[in-house]
């Protein structure tokens, strides 16, 4: 918005500008013409009649639209706040925050008004600061009045300056009628006339001592109610009422530190009293302390002789069944080492008697079961011999067989029938045949005999 405005603003400028120039060119070329005509010598010389004045003036005319409405925007700044004031009818309701708005050009102006919170101040300040809020040097403070603390009678007709800081802000809902009613500036015309008028009217119902020390805060808060309800009627929002200092007459100051001394002297030699008291308290209760302790150590002492004396009897009442006790126990011990020897003795001797046992009978089994072994083994190669005379006698043919067999792992044995005859070998088979007859008949000889 902001931007609108100033676009605005120098559109119409350059508008009247170009407006200016247009009119400024034509002259110039009119006073050239005219010096050329003077130069040649030639009568008087008529006006130019192209010089473009309706054209400049409706450019110049145009030009205040802009600007009436860049004049228009108005834009208020962040902790301000603004009421606007036409000329016809005067302060117009309503408050303008920070931000931009629009007012009629020409006919309405607005009237910006301070609303952050702002200190009204009696008194010299404690940071060396004066009513303005600037700090100045040591210099400048020589040549600058210091601001005078408010002066109020008490209740005794004293005279006491007080220094007040009074924290305020205007209303913004009400600047309207702060504009249309109040004097301006506010912060100069009113509020330190209300705050003036309240501590005068407050403080008379108190005494010195009273405003200085016993019922201060109260004083304070009072002040603050009736500031704070005198300014709010005007739009003037009261924050905080400070009492920041108090500045006693000097007689009464004089009198007040020479009390102040007298009891602070009083105070003293109370102080001083209580102590000598407490410290006499002090030693007696060390003496009764190491009475008593004395008193405990030697009964302490006592019980413990009684008891190391109890102890050392009971000790030797039980020490003397103790030993007997060792003496029986020792005893016990050797006899059943006695007892376990014989015992481990006669144990091994078993031992070897069993190990010696068990060895002949390991050694009749083994013999037992070789015997057995050996007539299995008899028997059976008995029957495999009855049984292979058996298939002997039934196949002759066999002993062939089994001599061809064991003379070389390379012979081959082929089974032909005995009776055939066109086979080449039937002769061989026939001499084979009757030498296993005489070889039977042999044997069967050799049987009988």
């Amino acid at each position: 918005m902001l931007l609108l405005k100033y676009l605005l603003m120098w559109g119409g400028i350059g508008m009247m500008v170009t407006a200016a120039g247009i009119l400024t060119y034509d002259i110039y070329l009119e006073v050239l013409y005219r010096r050329a005509l003077a130069v040649a010598g030639a009568g008087p010389v008529p006006a130019i009649p192209h010089l473009r004045w309706r054209g400049a003036l409706g450019l110049a005319l145009l030009a205040w639209g802009p600007i009436l409405l860049a004049l228009g925007i108005i834009v208020v700044p962040s902790g301000m706040a603004g009421v606007r004031v036409s000329q016809s009818s005067g302060t117009l309701a309503g408050t303008l925050y920070p931000g931009a708005h629009f007012i009629t050009p020409l006919a309405e102006n607005v009237v910006l008004f301070d609303t952050r919170d702002q200190m009204f101040t009696t008194g010299e300040l404690e940071d060396g600061k004066n009513e303005d809020g600037k700090k100045h040097d040591k210099k400048e403070t020589l040549s600058i009045i210091k601001p005078e603390p408010l002066y109020v009678q008490a209740k005794e007709g004293l005279t006491v300056g007080l220094a007040i800081t009074v924290r305020y802000r205007l209303d913004p809902r009400r600047l309207d009628y702060i504009e249309s009613n109040l004097p301006q500036p506010v912060e100069k015309e009113i509020v330190p006339g209300v705050v003036a008028s309240a501590w005068r009217e407050l403080v008379p119902n108190y005494t010195v001592r009273e405003v200085f020390a016993a019922k201060r805060e109260e004083v304070r808060k009072r002040a603050a109610e009736v500031i704070s309800q005198k300014l709010s009627g005007d739009g003037i929002l009261v924050k905080e009422v400070m009492l920041r200092d108090i500045q006693l007459p000097p007689e009464y100051a004089k009198g007040l530190e020479n009390l102040l001394l007298k009891e602070q002297e009083s105070d003293q030699m109370g102080v001083e009293t209580d102590i000598q008291q407490k410290q006499v308290r002090i030693a007696e209760l060390e003496a009764e302390a190491n009475k008593a302790r004395q008193v405990k150590q030697a009964e302490g002492e006592a019980r413990v002789h009684v008891l190391q004396a109890k102890a050392e009897a009971d000790a030797m009442q039980y020490t003397l069944p103790l030993k007997q006790k060792q003496i029986e126990q020792s005893k016990l011990e050797a006899q059943a080492r006695k007892e376990a020897t014989v015992k481990n003795a006669e144990a091994m001797a078993e031992a070897k008697v069993i190990d010696s046992r068990a060895e002949m009978e390991r050694r009749k089994m083994l013999s037992n079961a070789e015997a057995d072994r050996i007539r299995v083994t008899a028997a059976a190669d008995a029957e495999r011999m009855q049984s292979e005379g058996a298939q002997l006698k039934q196949n002759p043919l066999l002993i062939n067989k089994i001599i061809a067999e064991r003379l070389s792992d390379k012979l081959q044995i082929m089974m032909v029938p005995s009776d055939s005859k066109v086979f080449f070998a039937n002769d061989v088979l026939r001499g084979m045949n009757v030498a296993n007859r005489a070889a039977q008949a042999d044997e069967a000889e050799s049987g009988q005999k």
